[in-house]
């Protein structure tokens, strides 16, 4: 995809690594075309789930150029097995093998752009984590791989020719008013304020939607932002009942995530009594599949009953945990807690979403002119469980790769009627309703779709998201409220239509898999809704 002869302006909303990624990549295409790029972020530029991503990037390191790169006996093969197994089913195998056969050049480019990954006598360092076949992750500052890459782009960025926007809300997407034939494209955003900024091309690489829970690892900006806007706009989305609770975020205030890489490294799960309670669930143990630990650990806490389960660390050293996990170290110790030698209270929190705004393997969406990227997209690459520390590499490939596409002379991809005959969501407020209660939505998604959901739950639930309206957006928090609620509703909606139990979607009243369902699912709505 070598064409370089039709975006001109190019905006880019969000500042995770897909983001940075891909206003990088622009302004560094050579060839006859040029982009002036545009990145918008609501926060600061490091102000994404990227910067606190902890557990590192997940690559075949043997295929790597870097000198410094170990030989472990690693594969692609065996990389794409391992996401395929996580996936349960769902993961779509030509988007697997993509980003597993060019992650280890996408880390050679972070490398380049300053990434200091750690070392070990001059070779990169790798780890294991749960269901990898290999010691492939990757990790940087420890235990602060994300907030290396974020830097390390952020430099960059400030370096380059890209327009940095901060503290810039984006509230809605920009259509064309009268196509000339099918559907309408996007043509720009419309800010906060009521500014409009007209693109050739817009990628949503806003992250993910952990606010719609009050337990998430999240930071506070993941509202869904670019899935509710894209919905408003007639996007497509996908697969939107996946989403993945961390078995252990540090139980008290925040939920601070305490790694994979932590049980990687051999720390174990105990109940009350002192008891590791995983072997019971799954030969793996603390390495089985996230959704089966975060089960397996809720199904605990339920009887014990209610008090947190522990994580312990204590045969790793308090020596050897500061030094390989100095951010969850001094997490712990803030906490009162001296997890070298004591056990640490943990419990299962909101962490990735695996669904998302649809797109094909090149990024784009089902709205022309609008591509998506990272977390906030559905390729259907992570299926319905992603595989721990697939997500950096996600954002890395596949920014790289949506640039790609937006330069290609070649037309865009014609979903098939799979994608295109999705559930309908009505977008539609009562007038009279009260404005949504951001804490009592997420109460009521954590209550209704958490990490076990029912029937009857999930109609009460509907019902309850239509007695709220989304606000007058007239701050950011009310664009943000918007967005949770628009996404609230498709959640329950595809959550309610999946009768089945599969990776992160755990069904009471469907507690198996159906293999009839081993499929996608999809939502839209019929019309187009835009903020006043």
């Amino acid at each position: 995809m070598k064409g370089r002869e039709m975006t001109r302006h190019l905006i880019v909303v969000g500042s995770g690594v897909a983001g940075m990624t891909a206003a990088l990549d622009a302004v560094a295409l050579d060839g006859s075309q040029t982009y002036d790029v545009t990145l918008l972020t609501k926060a600061d530029l490091a102000q994404s789930n990227t910067r606190y991503a902890q557990g590192g990037v997940a690559v075949v390191i043997d295929a790597m150029a870097d000198p410094g790169a170990p030989r472990l006996g690693d594969t692609v093969e065996s990389h794409v097995a391992d996401t395929l197994v996580a996936g349960a089913g769902l993961s779509d195998e030509e988007t697997v093998r993509i980003l597993c056969a060019d992650g280890p050049a996408a880390m050679d480019t972070l490398i380049a752009r300053g990434v200091p990954f750690d070392r070990h006598d001059g070779e990169l360092s790798h780890g294991l984590e749960a269901a990898h076949a290999h010691a492939r992750i990757l990790h940087a500052g420890g235990d602060a791989t994300g907030a290396a890459i974020a830097y390390a782009l952020i430099d960059r960025l400030r370096e380059s020719d890209v327009v940095i926007r901060e503290q810039t809300t984006v509230v809605d997407l920009l259509l064309d008013p009268s196509p000339s034939s099918g559907p309408r494209r996007c043509v720009g955003v419309r800010l906060l304020g009521g500014e409009e900024l007209r693109a050739d091309a817009v990628i949503l690489a806003t992250g993910g939607a952990g606010q719609l829970f009050p337990c998430t690892t999240n930071p506070e900006v993941a509202t869904a932002d670019g899935l509710g806007m894209a919905l408003r706009a007639g996007a497509v989305a996908a697969d939107l009942e996946f989403f993945q609770f961390h078995p252990t975020s540090l139980d008290a205030p925040g939920n601070f995530l305490v790694s994979e890489a932590v049980r990687g490294e051999g720390a174990t799960l105990i109940d009350t009594d002192g008891k590791r309670f995983m072997l019971d669930v799954h030969p793996d143990g603390e390495l089985a599949p996230r959704d089966v630990v975060a089960r397996g650990i809720a199904q605990q806490m339920a009887r014990q009953p209610g008090i947190p389960v522990r994580l312990d660390a204590t045969a790793l050293g308090a020596e050897f945990l500061a030094k390989r996990f100095p951010n969850i170290d001094a997490a712990c110790r803030a906490q009162g807690y001296d997890w070298g030698h004591v056990p640490v209270p943990v419990a299962p929190a909101a962490h990735y979403y695996m669904g998302g705004i649809r797109t094909d393997e090149w990024g784009r969406t089902s709205v022309p002119g609008l591509f998506a990227v990272g977390e906030t997209a559905c390729n259907g690459l992570h299926g319905a469980n992603r595989l721990a520390s697939n997500s950096l590499l996600e954002g890395a490939v596949y920014g790289s790769r949506v640039v790609e596409a937006i330069a290609s002379p070649e037309p865009p991809t014609v979903f098939d009627e799979e994608w295109l005959a999705p559930l309908d969501l009505d977008l539609s407020d009562d007038p009279d309703a009260d404005d949504v209660s951001r804490a009592d939505l997420q109460q009521l998604m954590w209550d209704a779709a958490g990490l076990a959901r029912n029937g009857a739950d999930l109609q009460q639930a509907a019902a309850e998201l239509r007695r709220w309206k989304s606000p007058a957006v007239t701050d950011a928090k009310a664009a943000e409220d918007a967005n949770l609620l628009v996404v609230a509703r498709a959640v329950v909606a595809s959550a309610l239509a999946r009768q089945e139990s599969r990776g992160g979607h755990f069904r009471t009243d469907f507690p198996h898999a159906d293999p009839a369902q081993a499929r996608h699912s999809s939502i839209g709505t019929s019309t187009v809704a835009q903020h006043a």
